[in-house]
């Protein structure tokens, strides 16, 4: 289950029932307003039918075939008239329905009717026009009854909706309620037991780990990304103690190897210092070994702080163009010097291959290849070190005919304090050379490929870019002439 997706879901759906709520809320309040509007109209249909009823009756005690009342009276037959009609045009106005309105329609015939009665008595007697006009007068009475009748049903009916509708909206404001407060329950408590539980077993195992204890691990429970968290700690974890064992390694290689030149040094220092007479040959031999274990241990004690600087990021180089077959010369001729049992070849171009770069450092990468080459081969067997170039790519390669790399080796090879089974027991050292020369030429923006078999041997090429004022068309060169 993924954190995301259940959180969106969840957020999704709370939304939802807030928006139905509040669409149920929109809707509730439109259809209360329609409902006030409905019950006002009621209610001033009544007040309207019962003014028209008041007007009947005052039109008929002030007949003066009825009553006799003076001329002057504030309330004349004209008045009242006029209020009949205003009455009528508001009732018509205020209806809202086909069934109001025809009940009007009646009223207002029945009105009429009453009204063309009294015009027709003004000069009956009083009985005969209490016969004539009562007959009218009740029917209109009794028509504005009917919408007395109808707008009190109406309004009831309304009030009755109304009620209804209240009960619904109350019943679903409460299940709204009721299911927004269970879905933040069930959500807090899934949170709290998926979630925050493997984020608090998740911080302890991370408290324990920095305390000491290196063999604690995060628990993989949880969401997906709490999963990926985890095994990105434990990750992390296994690679910090591996790192740990490696350095321990290391440091036990190191004493080792360090254990071995010093071994040397000490019998060499007991045998000059011993008081005794020695031969000019064995002072000769004894001071080419000390300047052997010497060398060798100046160049572990090198590899280590240029680990260190580049680890610190410190390393710097100091750039200049040189000339790449000057410096391939300076080694070859270095290691031919110094006696070497192998079959040296340098391979250079005939015209100049110029490098923008720290010319110590190249020296440094050539001199660990080719050191290597001559460790991890056989005496009397050739070691080819070739200069050329690609396109704008100077190309450095050293060829022996060793022990050669497996493939599951070379997968390994430039990892530092890093060293396999048959190069450990063919030569000692750190483990450190190849990974120093890989990141001296990664600053000068090359890299190294190797090309290695077992029991034929390896093939090491340094390829950097080569100096603008050298570029060159895109063809490879073939090496000019053979140095032995």
């Amino acid at each position: 289950m993924s954190l995301r997706r259940i959180m969106t879901a969840a957020i999704a759906m709370l939304a939802a029932l807030a928006l139905a709520g509040a669409a149920a809320l929109i809707i509730l309040t439109t259809y209360l307003h329609r409902t006030t509007a409905s019950m006002g109209s009621s209610v001033e249909g009544v007040r309207l039918a019962e003014a028209l009823q008041v007007d009947l009756l005052s039109l008929y005690r002030l007949s003066d075939s009825l009553l006799r009342i003076p001329s002057d009276s504030p309330r004349s037959f004209a008045a009242i008239e006029s209020n009949l009609r205003v009455h009528l045009t508001e009732a018509r106005a205020n209806a809202w329905s086909p069934q109001e309105l025809a009940l009007i329609d009646e009223a207002e015939r029945t009105i009429a009717n009453y009204l063309s009665a009294r015009e027709r008595v003004a000069n009956l007697s009083t009985e005969q026009a209490a016969r004539e006009l009562v007959p009218p007068l009740e029917a209109a009475l009794a028509a504005l009854d009917q919408l007395v009748t109808f707008n009190v049903n109406e309004a009831r009916t309304v009030q009755l909706q109304a009620d209804r509708w209240d009960q619904i909206a109350n019943i679903g404001g409460i299940c709204v309620a009721a299911l927004l407060v269970l879905g933040g329950g069930v959500l807090l408590w899934w949170l709290r037991r998926f979630v925050f539980r493997p984020l608090l077993d998740m911080s302890r195992a991370m408290r324990r780990f920095g305390a000491g204890r290196k063999r604690t691990r995060a628990p993989v429970a949880g969401p997906v990304e709490l999963r990926d968290m985890a095994r990105t700690f434990n990750d992390m974890a296994n690679s910090l103690a591996r790192q740990q064992e490696e350095q321990l390694t290391f440091l036990a290689g190191v004493a080792h190897d360090l254990r071995n030149p010093l071994s040397a040094l000490k019998m060499s220092a007991a045998l000059v210092t011993s008081g005794r007479p020695i031969p000019e040959e064995r002072m000769q031999k004894t001071m080419a070994l000390v300047r052997r274990q010497v060398a060798r241990l100046d160049r572990m004690v090198g590899d280590l702080l240029d680990a260190t600087r580049i680890e610190a990021g410190r390393f710097e180089l100091s750039l200049e163009e040189r000339d790449a077959r000057e410096l391939a010369t300076a080694v070859v001729e270095l290691y031919q010097a110094g006696g070497s049992s192998h079959d040296l070849r340098l391979q250079l171009p005939e015209e100049p291959v110029l490098l923008c770069c720290d010319a110590t450092r190249v020296e440094q990468v050539l001199h660990n290849l080719v050191s290597n080459a001559l460790k991890y081969s056989q005496g009397g067997s050739s070691v080819d070190v070739i200069v050329g170039y690609e396109s704008e790519e100077a190309v450095l390669s050293v060829v022996d005919r060793g022990i050669g790399i497996s493939s599951e080796e070379l997968r390994m090879l430039f990892t530092p304090f890093r060293r396999t089974g048959p190069a450990r027991e063919k030569a000692p050292g750190v483990g450190l050379g190849l990974s120093v020369a890989r990141r001296i030429v990664e600053a000068h923006g090359g890299r190294i490929e190797v090309e290695s078999r077992p029991g034929v041997g390896s093939t090491f090429r340094v390829r950097l870019p080569r100096a603008r004022s050298a570029a060159q068309p895109a063809v490879a060169s073939s090496p000019a002439e053979t140095v032995h």
